[in-house]
């Protein structure tokens, strides 16, 4: 998979490029490592005509997956600690 800050990058190279397709696949692939940044940009393609919405929709099932594997009780009690 890679690095995540890398994969959108390459995306953002990919899109500054004209090569939209490209651009969504690494976006599809760090959004599907949690990166938002990358879930609005393939949103904001798809709102755009230059990708589809199967392909919103995979990387934003992708997106919701990652934040859940990254879920466990010591984040959720760190969360409430430094939220008060």
């Amino acid at each position: 998979k890679g690095h995540v800050l890398a994969r959108h990058n390459l995306g953002a190279d990919e899109a500054n490029n004209g090569n939209c397709e490209l651009a969504v696949q690494h976006w599809m692939i760090s959004a599907k490592m949690g990166d938002e940044d990358s879930l609005n940009r393939i949103k904001g393609m798809f709102m755009e005509g230059l990708a589809t919405k199967a392909q919103y929709a995979e990387a934003l099932k992708g997106y919701q997956t990652a934040l859940e594997e990254a879920k466990s009780p010591q984040r959720e009690v760190a969360k409430a600690f430094f939220n008060k």
